[in-house]
């Protein structure tokens, strides 16, 4: 999104991103974090019903015009709203949770920021030793390998951004792997890759600046220490500032 805004000449940045998960309220009591399905969301009035909810609650610009030619207003205006006593969709008075399940972390990992997909649920705080993968492909081996020797630590997925890639895949892979060997509450994975939208568990992507370019995520060892919290927003290496340096050269 913010390589689209730049195009159009738009100022958006990863703090926009942050303010505005910090003001909104998460409603939706969706897999892979939640307890329904899509199927039962489309019961219960699907995506437009819960935009014509947002419009109602003053989350929307109803005078935001559309591809189809009318404004946001004008296409809700005759659709049904959500079905009166669902469960699917919370209210913003009694959200899932008060805020947005995306984090920007920063740090001394991750100068120029990361995304965390952080519903709480998974805790808000990881703390371990780094495993290191210079490829997807080498972690989900190792993982299928000796899986037990994963846990409680912080795997680290590098080279797998825009350039590193290149084309920044995303890691839903790595991720169905974690929760196929039952890890998904042992472990945190980092990368400078992107994650889907169905990948669930302690994950934080988009780390930058990634490793091709010379981020610190490529200097990062095995049993490097790794703590990233959602509560402060931020993700470090204990690993000193001459260290690093000394590891560059």
């Amino acid at each position: 999104m913010i390589a689209m805004a730049h195009s159009c000449g738009v100022d958006l940045r990863l703090d926009d991103f942050k303010r505005l998960a910090a003001s909104t309220p998460f409603i939706s009591d969706l897999k892979p974090s939640g307890k329904y399905v899509m199927e039962d969301l489309h019961a219960v009035g699907g995506t437009p019903g819960v935009l014509k909810y947002m419009l109602e609650e003053g989350y929307l610009h109803g005078d935001c015009m559309t591809v189809t030619g009318k404004t946001m207003a004008e296409n809700l205006a005759d659709l049904p709203g959500l079905t009166p006593g669902q469960s699917v969709i919370g209210t913003f008075s009694q959200p899932v949770k008060p805020t947005g399940h995306i984090a920007i972390l920063e740090g001394n990992l991750a100068p120029e920021g990361a995304v965390g997909k952080i519903t709480g649920k998974e805790g808000t705080r990881f703390c371990g030793p780094a495993r290191c993968f210079d490829a997807e492909e080498d972690m989900m081996a190792a993982v299928q390998a000796d899986h037990a020797s994963f846990k409680g630590s912080v795997i680290v997925i590098r080279y797998e951004g825009p350039k590193g890639g290149p084309g920044m895949k995303e890691m839903l892979n790595p991720t169905s792997v974690v929760m196929g060997a039952g890890l998904g509450q042992d472990v945190a994975l980092i990368t400078d890759g992107r994650f889907s939208g169905g990948s669930h568990g302690f994950c934080v992507g988009h780390v930058a600046p990634e490793a091709q370019v010379g981020g610190p995520i490529g200097l990062v060892r095995d049993g490097d220490m790794i703590t990233i919290d959602a509560d402060d927003l931020t993700i470090t290496v204990d690993v000193s500032d001459s260290e690093m340096q000394a590891r560059r050269e």
